[in-house]
């Protein structure tokens, strides 16, 4: 069932490292628009809604908000609650009993937190999931924020997640463009849809805020720009991967591949995900060049080996991967309680998909986990 709350919700997404989480730093900022931490529950949960049984069912219900509540990266998005009460509390806001009700409860509750009436969300994943989204909130306005694939690769390729090489990051970044094909112009044409290319944010700032927030039907505000003072961005700025959210918006970071990818990578990603490209608006400057087969089957167990191995590894995200394990485990348990069977899944997207650990956000895939022995670790000091 659809809702239609008072507020339009605002989603964020965009493949990885093309400046999401600006934006969300950004519109989070504003007097109006509360937007917490990263949450990616459509990717965890909405394929795997079949595993907790008939949600009209009171304890099923129960079983799902608190996985909701509890399997944040950010335990309870750092608001002060209290923890015994807080799915209680959240079952309360949900306008209805469903995964959609209490995502939608959820996100009321920390805007009540922080006194703001309207709500955001930014996960880069919920890209692969705008259809169920849009039916679940038919009013609910999108944000796509697109970045020059080749820059999103390097930071990939330099940070502590994702594809960790040229291969595996052109493919990333173009399944991520396809993704939204189906959806950009009919939801543009109800008003719902908006682009935002990172290079003209981070050049002409002002001038992209005010048409996102005329997008949004919200007042500009200059002090959004403050974004960089708030204690969300000092404490993700202070990690390498988040650097920049601690510092006021700037275009440094505007054509690195120039410097940090070799000629040879630059020919593979045009090859790879050249189309793409040039249909988000970059200009191909190089002939491109595949790899042959036994090459790209290195660059994929090669990927899959070095996202396992360094999970635990400098400013890692072997937290955020054991609450998805933990999930995991949750739904196997259900399913030996015989809450669901295998027969009766409904194999909605990814399931069965190559990447659909990727999808669902695990930073690696299980196989490579337990081949390397990879311990979990729920408590941790490392912003992600």
């Amino acid at each position: 069932m659809a809702l239609h709350l008072n507020e339009k919700p605002i989603f964020m997404i965009g493949a990885e490292r093309s400046g999401t989480t600006l934006v969300m730093s950004l519109l989070g900022t504003h007097s109006r628009i509360a937007v917490p931490e990263v949450v990616w529950y459509y990717p965890r949960f909405y394929p795997y809604l079949h595993t907790y049984g008939d949600l009209s069912d009171e304890k099923n219900f129960r079983v799902l908000a608190e996985e909701m509540v509890f399997g944040l990266k950010t335990p309870l998005w750092g608001m002060q609650v209290n923890p015994r009460t807080i799915v209680d509390e959240v079952i309360e806001l949900a306008p209805e009993r469903s995964f959609a009700g209490l995502y939608a409860g959820m996100h009321q509750r920390y805007a009540n937190y922080v006194q703001k009436p309207r709500w955001g969300e930014k996960t880069p994943h919920n890209l692969y999931f705008v259809g169920p989204m849009h039916n679940d909130f038919p009013e609910a306005q999108f944000i796509y924020i697109t970045r020059d694939g080749r820059d999103a690769s390097v930071d990939y390729m330099e940070s502590s997640f994702g594809p960790t090489n040229i291969y595996c990051a052109a493919q990333s970044w173009k399944r991520c463009w396809n993704a939204v094909k189906e959806w950009r112009e009919p939801l543009r044409e109800k008003g719902l849809w908006l682009d935002v290319k990172y290079e003209e944010l981070v050049r002409e700032p002002e001038r992209v805020m005010r048409g996102v927030c005329e997008f949004l039907d919200e007042k500009f505000e200059p002090g959004m720009f403050d974004f960089y003072k708030t204690d969300f961005c000092r404490a993700r700025g202070a990690s390498r991967d988040h650097a920049p959210l601690g510092k006021p918006i700037s275009d440094k970071y505007v054509g690195i591949y120039k410097d940090l990818l070799s000629q040879r990578d630059q020919r593979i990603f045009a090859a790879v995900a050249g189309r793409e490209l040039e249909e988000a608006g970059y200009k191909n400057d190089v002939e491109p060049e595949m790899p042959e087969q036994r090459m790209i089957d290195k660059y994929i167990e090669f990927d899959g080996r070095v996202r396992a191995a360094t999970l635990d590894g400098f400013e890692g995200h072997i937290v955020f991967e054991s609450y998805n394990d933990w999930l995991v485990d949750r739904r196997e348990e259900r399913r030996k309680k015989g809450i669901w069977k295998e027969e009766d899944a409904p194999g909605i997207f990814p399931a069965g998909d190559p990447d659909e650990e990727y999808i669902m956000g695990l930073r690696a895939m299980d196989r490579w986990k337990k081949h390397f022995g990879i311990k979990r670790q729920y408590v941790g000091d490392v912003v992600l």
